[in-house]
């Protein structure tokens, strides 16, 4: 039975739950069926409880075993509920200086703030700054594929957030990353490595082409 801070290999589907539209996968076959090609489709080792996953969906992940389960997903433990105040009415003439032609549809950053336009009437344009699921109820369709107990397995899949191109090697308690990571970011992954895996209790970052 799978408890917080068990690491879990796993494969999913979500749909949104009004239209069963499918929206992420890990499934190859799936991604292929619904013209997804934003990156390798493969199933993905989560840690339980840290919101690797959606709120939803990783509370529900608690005291699950290896098998299948369809689960539901409310709105407000998703992508939220839609707040009216991030539907906002922006004069048109800001999208034309920017040179923009805005249109019902189109999305637009503003002050590095993704929104959705939604209505252009005259001289004014309605952008809807809502995650575009928010509001939606939503379907995951799981399979647990294991519970992972390799630390190596941990600590990679850990990494594989923050980036692509890393080397480990773990000596006892000790793990030793070469990557360029960006040293402001290594002491809170050193410290979440550390609280994820307990059995390592010491980070250290060689700068990858350091041979030191």
């Amino acid at each position: 039975m799978i408890k917080t801070n068990d690491f879990i290999e796993l494969n999913f589907t979500a749909k949104v739950k009004d239209n069963n539209r499918v929206f992420d996968t890990t499934v190859k076959k799936v991604a292929e069926e619904n013209h997804f090609h934003d990156h390798d489709y493969k199933p993905i080792i989560v840690c339980v409880g840290k919101n690797d996953v959606i709120n939803g969906l990783d509370e529900q992940l608690v005291g699950k075993e290896t098998k299948k389960y369809t689960l539901e997903i409310k709105a407000e433990d998703a992508f939220g509920k839609k707040r009216h105040d991030l539907i906002k009415l922006i004069p048109t003439s800001l999208f034309i200086k920017q040179n923009i032609k805005p249109a019902p549809g189109l999305q637009v950053n503003l002050n590095n703030i993704i929104g959705t336009i939604k209505s252009v009437s005259g001289g004014r344009t309605i952008v809807d700054f809502n995650h575009p699921l928010a509001g939606k109820d939503l379907i995951y369709d799981i399979e647990i594929l294991r519970i992972v107990t390799d630390t190596e397995e941990k600590a990679n899949s850990i990494l594989s957030q923050v980036t692509d191109k890393c080397e480990i090697l773990i000596k006892e308690n000790k793990l030793e990353i070469t990557s360029n990571i960006k040293e402001k970011t290594q002491k809170k992954l050193g410290e979440e490595i550390k609280s994820r895996i307990p059995e390592i209790k010491e980070v250290e970052f060689v700068k990858l082409g350091n041979t030191t």
